[in-house]
C-alpha cells in the first residue's frame, strides 16, 4: 500500500521501529494532524441509555430499540445507521435475556467480521493502513494471553452463531490478537470509558513516553492533535499507556501489551524518576534501598489486589484497601509518590461512587498538583482531574473555586479536543450557570 492518503502526513519505515507515520509539513500546538472515524466501535453495555449506540452522543430522551428494548438511539437516523451491526445482538439479546454477556472484545470482533464480509475496498479508517496489515505477535503471545483469546473465541461462537459466519479458527486467533494488540478504548472528557474501536491510521503511530501528539474522540471519530510543534520529516508519536509511572513499570507495561522496548528519551534518561519516586524526606533515618525496594514491590500487589477486588468487594472494602495501603506506603514515600497517586485516585473514584464529595474533594486536591509535574504538557489525565475537581466545587457551592479548576481544565482542553468540541461549550455553560 502506498504510503499516502492523508494530507499532511505519510506512511514510512521508522528506523528500529517498523513502520510508522511522518509530518511532511509544520504543525504547531493544538493542531488537527487527522481525524479517523472508527472502522468499527461498540458502546460498552453500562453506558447503554446514557449514549446513542451509533454515535455515542451523549443525551437524555435517547429512543429504545423497539425489539431489543437494550440499544438506544438519537432518531431513526441514528438506529438505521447501527441496525447492520446491531442485528448481530440484537435478537441473540432477546434469547438469551439475562444470560448474555459476551466481553466488548468479542462484540467488536464480531462487528469487524461481518464488515469485512461485505467491505472489500480501504475504507476512511484506512488512508494508510489496512486492518487486515495489523501486526498480530502470534510469536509473542504467552499461554495466558493465548487462553484468553481462544475463551473469547468460544464466547464468539455461543452468542453469534445464529446471525455470523465464522471464518477458522487460526483466523479468529489472528483477528482478536490483532485486535487486541491495536484496538482502542473511546473516553469521555473525564476518562469514563465509554466503548471499544478500531482507528487503523490512527494505530500506525508508533509510541513514545513524550508524545507529540494526542488522541481524543469526538462521537466515534478519533481526532489526533499536535501537543509539541512538528516539523517536516519529524516522526509523529502518540502514547500507548498511562505515563504517570516510572520508566522500569513503562517498560513492563509496554513488553507485556506490545512486545518491544522503548527507547524514547524519557526511558534512556530516566529524567522524572526521582521525582516519581520520591521519598518522605523528614524521616529520622533514610530508608535502605533493599526497604524501598520491597514497598514499591507492596505498591504494585496492592494494586493488582485492588484492580481484581474491584469485582467483588463492597465500596466501604475498596476504601479501606486504599486507605490502608496509602497508610503503609506513607511510612517511606511522599504523597507525590505515583503509587500515592496511584491509590489516591482509586480512593476518589470510590468517593465519587459513594457520593462522599467531600472526601473526593480531599483526594483530588492532593493529586492534582503532583500529576501536572509528572504527566507531560497538554495531560487528559491533569485536565480530567481539574475537571472533576471543578465540578466537585460547583457542586458544594464553593463557585471560585470551581471555576478557578474548570478554566485549567479548559486550557488543557482546548489543545487537546480543539475549542469547537463540544466538551468545551458544556464546561463554559457549567461555568455560567
Amino acid at each position: 500500500m502506498k504510503a499516502e492518503g492523508i494530507e499532511g502526513c505519510e506512511r514510512f519505515l521508522s528506523p528500529g521501529k517498523g513502520r510508522g507515520v511522518r509530518a511532511t509539513k509544520h504543525f504547531r500546538v493544538g493542531d488537527l494532524i487527522f481525524a479517523c472515524p472508527a472502522y468499527c466501535c461498540v458502546l460498552s453495555t453500562s453506558e447503554r441509555g446514557n449514549h446513542c449506540d451509533f454515535c455515542f452522543t451523549r443525551r437524555e430522551g435517547l429512543s429504545k430499540c423497539g425489539k431489543c428494548k437494550q440499544a438506544y438511539y438519537c432518531n431513526v437516523e441514528c438506529q438505521k445507521g447501527d441496525w447492520p451491526m446491531h442485528k448481530l445482538e440484537c435478537s441473540s439479546m432477546c434469547s438469551y435475556g439475562e444470560n448474555w454477556c459476551p466481553s466488548e472484545t468479542v462484540r467488536l470482533v464480531a462487528r469487524i467480521i461481518l464488515k469485512q464480509k461485505f467491505q472489500s475496498e480501504g475504507t476512511q479508517s484506512e488512508r494508510l493502513l489496512l486492518l487486515k496489515e495489523f501486526e498480530a505477535h502470534l510469536d509473542k503471545v504467552d499461554n495466558e494471553k493465548n487462553e484468553m483469546n481462544q475463551t473469547d473465541i468460544a464466547a464468539l461462537h455461543h452468542f453469534y452463531s445464529r446471525t455470523l459466519d465464522f471464518p477458522d479458527n487460526a483466523t479468529l486467533t489472528e483477528l482478536f490478537a490483532q485486535v487486541n494488540c491495536n484496538g482502542f478504548t473511546i473516553e469521555d472528557e473525564e476518562l469514563s470509558h465509554l466503548g471499544s474501536a478500531v482507528f487503523p491510521d490512527v494505530a500506525l503511530m508508533n509510541h513514545s513516553c513524550s508524545p507529540n501528539v494526542i488522541v481524543t474522540y469526538k462521537g466515534t471519530v478519533a481526532e489526533v492533535r499536535a501537543v509539541q510543534e512538528i516539523n517536516p520529516g519529524e516522526e509523529i508519536f502518540n502514547s500507548y499507556i498511562d505515563l504517570l509511572y516510572p520508566t522500569e513499570d513503562r517498560m513492563e507495561r509496554l513488553e507485556s501489551s506490545y512486545f518491544f522496548t522503548c527507547d524514547c528519551k524519557e526511558c534512556t534518561t530516566e529524567s522524572k524518576d526521582k521525582a516519581k519516586m520520591e521519598i518522605r524526606r523528614k524521616l529520622s533515618t533514610p530508608p535502605e534501598p533493599e526497604e524501598i525496594r520491597k514497598m514499591v514491590l507492596y505498591a504494585k500487589n496492592v494494586i493488582e489486589e485492588f484492580r481484581k477486588a474491584k469485582h467483588y468487594k463492597t465500596p466501604s472494602e475498596l476504601l479501606e484497601i486504599c486507605e490502608l495501603s496509602m497508610e503503609k506506603m506513607g511510612s517511606i514515600f511522599e504523597d507525590t509518590n505515583v503509587y500515592m497517586l496511584h491509590m489516591m485516585y482509586q480512593a476518589m473514584g470510590v468517593c465519587l461512587y459513594m457520593q462522599d464529595w467531600d472526601g473526593a474533594m480531599k483526594y483530588g486536591e492532593k493529586i492534582v498538583e503532583p500529576y501536572s509535574v509528572h504527566y507531560p504538557p497538554y495531560s487528559l489525565n491533569v485536565a480530567s482531574m481539574y475537571l472533576k475537581l471543578g465540578r466537585l466545587y460547583l457542586g458544594l457551592e464553593k463557585k471560585t473555586d470551581g471555576v478557578k479548576a474548570l478554566k485549567k481544565a479548559l486550557s488543557i482542553m482546548n489543545v487537546v479536543f480543539g475549542k469547537d468540541h463540544h466538551y468545551i461549550a458544556e464546561i463554559k455553560k457549567e461555568m455560567d450557570e
